[in-house]
């Protein structure tokens, strides 16, 4: 954590339904309410899921909203109400929370997938995805944006691999060596396929890095949006398979797909007690791979 925050933290991530809204307003509504009911559990650290915010395509004509392309352009004279929304909530209730994740257009003309970091004092700051999937690719036209960041908050020090990302190792091992504790997982999955890779993948993360791995899932059916129509997936928080945490590394887990949040207490000095007294030192040992594969890989014929 930052120095002269050590102390347990109240973590809460989302299984976050898809609605529709008449007005904007609306949208706000669901918002404020989401943020109170998690802070008025004790939440500290609040994480929304990928492309949560896709759900503002429902104020769009028709037309508009049934078309992957027309939604993003149609999105982007609502973003900064949005933002600003997340932003007043995160202050009002002296939270940290991570936005729901939206399609963003940079100056250049390219869309990208950013989800927004709101402190308890009125800062923000962006995390963009890294690595796009085919669908993004191929049909809907979001692209990679800015690097991976770590941001110190009162919550400890966060790192952010939406979705896709988290099926990448090296970029979680980038953002624990820049220091993060917490890696949050925003995901938006359409198949159990999808949802178990990216469930396994933060599992997997938790336990080469020795970290906490956060994931906040969209649920339920949106059948008028061709962006984000089925979702599939579930809450969870994932730590290391070690001394004073979970044998099978799940610290809580949604057992259906009701909407609502997940809370979790978290002790991080436990984190960094684990990395020099636990069974196993993956985090330290992670550099051993480049020592052993350096020599190559040796072929042998048998028979």
């Amino acid at each position: 954590m930052i120095p002269g925050t050590e102390r347990t933290v109240t973590v809460a991530t989302a299984q976050y339904p898809i609605e529709t809204f008449d007005e904007f307003t609306g949208f706000q509504a669901k918002a404020a309410r989401w943020v109170h009911d998690a802070a008025s559990r004790g939440a500290e650290l609040l994480l929304f899921p990928e492309y949560g915010a896709m759900e503002l395509a429902s104020l769009l004509p028709e037309a508009e909203r049934g078309d992957l392309q027309a939604q993003l352009h149609g999105l982007q004279p609502l973003r900064e109400a949005f933002v600003e929304t997340w932003r007043e909530l995160a202050r009002r209730h002296a939270v940290t929370l991570l936005a729901p994740s939206l399609p963003w257009r940079l100056d250049d003309g390219r869309f990208v997938n950013r989800a927004w970091l709101c402190g308890p004092d009125g800062r923000v700051a962006h995390q963009d995805k890294q690595v796009m999937t085919r669908f993004e690719n191929d049909d809907w036209g979001v692209a990679a944006g800015e690097g991976l960041k770590v941001f110190d908050t009162p919550a400890g020090r966060v790192g952010v691999l939406i979705c896709y990302d988290s099926e990448f190792p090296l970029l979680a091992r980038a953002l624990v060596e820049a220091g993060a504790e917490l890696l949050l997982v925003p995901s938006c999955t359409d198949t159990q396929a999808g949802y178990q890779r990216v469930r396994l993948s933060a599992q997997a993360r938790a336990i080469e890095q020795q970290v906490v791995v956060l994931q906040s899932p969209t649920v339920g059916e949106a059948l008028w949006s061709p962006a984000v129509d089925i979702n599939i997936g579930r809450a969870g928080v994932f730590t290391p398979c070690d001394h004073g945490f979970p044998p099978d590394g799940v610290l809580t887990l949604a057992k259906d797909a009701t909407p609502g949040w997940h809370l979790a207490r978290l002790d991080l000095a436990r984190i960094r007690a684990l990395r020099a007294h636990g069974q196993v030192n993956n985090h330290a040992d992670w550099p051993l791979q480049e020592a052993r594969l350096a020599p190559g890989i040796a072929r042998h014929a048998l028979g």
